[in-house]
């Protein structure tokens, strides 16, 4: 069942996004060679707490942590562990929001130090396609307008789209109808509305689509261990332009 979202439920997904997007903000300060993946975990929750707010991902179906931090070749759910990040690497922050019964989720892969110039292409038209993706999210389009967006501009640029992943309708759970794929056709699936909330995901492959899952139950990677990247943000269908709730002004504001 698709459930839309009433003005004054949207202006408290508005309120959570912003803590969500400070917590990607100060995450990013810290994300350089040496420092650990766990110590980011453990600094994005005690920023949310401290903000009146709880990891969403903490405790779903099990997950012990507050981030999914997935590196290079981890397409998403990646663990959180002792391991130090390296100049070269790219690693995705993937965080959830619980705020006053409603959560909101969004992801940023980042580059560490220097990296090759086929990981920076490969993260700017991730970034990119997200972007391509929510032009499309306005009332009287088609899920589908979305999904076929973001799949011509990655394979427009040579990466491939992940197939078994995607992005999802969210609210009071974290999960909601409709999935959200990053490829299809247009002008097929369900009628987009004003006031569904979707959490619009691509998830790119530097090599070939195909992933595989590690004996941890959580970790997704690439079957080639080329390089993947993950980006993110929660939106709400409006009848000219979509709305984008998440942020990544306070990822821009450490980077620049």
């Amino acid at each position: 069942m698709i459930y839309h979202k009433t003005e004054d439920e949207i202006g408290i997904l508005r309120e959570g996004a912003e803590i969500l997007g400070r917590t990607h903000g100060e995450v990013s300060k810290y994300i350089k060679e040496g420092i650990t993946t766990n110590f980011l975990d453990q600094l994005a929750e005690m920023f949310m707490q401290d903000h009146g707010a709880s990891p969403s991902f903490k405790g779903y179906n099990g997950y012990k942590y507050s981030l999914c931090i997935s590196i290079n070749s981890v397409v998403v759910h990646g663990l959180p562990s002792t391991y130090e990040l390296k100049n070269g690497d790219i690693v995705s922050i993937d965080c959830g929001v619980f705020y006053k019964g409603f959560h909101t989720d969004s992801a940023y892969t980042h580059a560490v130090g220097d990296v090759s110039l086929e990981a920076r292409n490969l993260l700017d038209t991730t970034k990119r396609s997200l972007y391509v993706g929510i032009n499309k999210a306005i009332e009287g389009n088609r899920l589908g307008d979305v999904s076929a967006a973001i799949q011509t501009h990655v394979e427009e640029q040579k990466f491939s789209v992940v197939r078994e992943l995607v992005g999802h309708g969210i609210g009071k759970k974290l999960h909601e109808s409709p999935e959200v794929p990053n490829y299809g056709k247009r002008g097929t699936g369900i009628k987009l509305q004003e006031g569904l909330v979707l959490a619009i995901e691509p998830m790119v492959n530097l090599g070939s689509k195909n992933i595989v899952q590690e004996s941890d139950g959580w970790t997704i990677r690439t079957k080639d261990n080329m390089p993947s990247a993950h980006f993110e943000h929660t939106i709400v269908v409006r009848k000219d332009q979509a709305e984008i709730l998440t942020t990544f002004k306070y990822i821009d504001k450490e980077e620049i």
